[in-house]
């Protein structure tokens, strides 16, 4: 592997206009010699590509009609020009480091493609960090233990949770052009479906490290609750084209796989139950029940719908 060998950065960007700039420096603040970067703006009716077009003439600013976040990525991947692709969202940040640990870590693991770190999750809409909360996250970084993971071979692992995440992924582009691209037809799970897909090619490998923040706006707690269960869908996908084991031998055992989908539904059946879709919430924990009869938070949403409902007189 070349010491110098080109990254393309791939942003996508919807109506990002106060946070597409934070995102932008903390990539040019890395310190890798050959970075491209990418900015993919999804039909944004902010200010977000004219920002980017007149503050930062050296990113490659491509629009599209506004088609998603997946269709954005991919117009990104297809757009790069680096042997190695990256990604970030618009509203995330890296921390100082993150590709030279990364490019470390695959230099030591030749046969890896891809690799991504572990990260913070920071609720603000501040556009950057104040600096105490760099400096406590980086008294912290040294805790091998709290921020270790799945590193390797992971396909069992990620069968029981999406423990990738997309804004800290770094791949080689073939592995892009073997499995292909993000699954623009999933609103949602667009990047699990595609770490799994990865899987079956590659080890992933893991820095044991924060290297990126991943924003949690204050108002997403009243973000609409979706009406599929695209986790249960993108998991049910992989189990039928793969089953349980990896491509290295080792398996996730399917009772622990049924608790994590069950798990999926009950996830459901309470958002749906918060915003008082009685209904939903009842098919959703009825799905965990058949998917792990033992699932506790099933039977408690169920007690906790049927009590509604009397107390209703319906």
């Amino acid at each position: 592997m070349s010491d110098t060998a080109r990254i393309s950065v791939v942003i996508p960007c919807f109506n990002a206009e106060k946070y597409i700039a934070a995102a932008i420096r903390s990539v040019l603040a890395q310190d890798w010699p050959d970075l491209e970067i990418v900015v993919v703006d999804d039909g944004s009716s902010d200010g977000s590509a004219e920002l980017v077009r007149d503050s930062f003439p050296g990113v490659r600013l491509v629009r599209q009609e506004n088609r998603g976040v997946a269709a954005a990525r991919n117009k990104g991947i297809s757009c790069a020009r680096g042997a190695w692709i990256a990604f970030l969202d618009a509203d995330d940040i890296w921390l100082p480091g993150k590709l030279q640990a990364q490019m470390d870590l695959l230099k030591a693991i030749p046969d890896a493609r891809m690799c991504y770190t572990a990260w913070e999750v920071w609720t603000s809409s501040d556009p950057i960090p104040e600096l105490e909360y760099l400096d406590a996250l980086q008294r912290q970084a040294g805790e091998v233990n709290r921020w270790s993971g799945a590193s390797g071979w992971i396909y069992p692992q990620l069968l029981l949770d999406c423990v990738v995440w997309t804004s800290t992924v770094l791949a080689q582009r073939s592995v892009f052009l073997e499995v292909g691209y993000f699954d623009p037809a999933l609103p949602r799970g667009e990047d699990y479906d595609l770490w799994l897909r990865a899987s079956r090619v590659t080890q992933i490998l893991r820095v044991a490290a924060p290297y990126a923040l991943y924003r949690m706006h204050p108002s997403s707690i009243t973000k609409s609750v979706p009406e599929r269960n695209y986790r249960f869908l993108v998991v049910n996908r992989a189990l039928s084209r793969w089953g349980y084991s990896s491509p290295n031998g080792a398996a996730a055992k399917k009772s622990a796989v049924n608790r994590a989908l069950a798990k999926t539904w009950t996830d459901l059946a309470c958002a749906h139950l918060r915003v008082g879709n009685s209904g939903r919430a009842r098919q959703a924990a009825l799905m965990a029940l058949r998917t792990d009869p033992c699932n506790p938070v099933g039977w408690k949403t169920l007690l906790k719908i049927l009590a509604g409902s009397l107390a209703g007189g319906g």
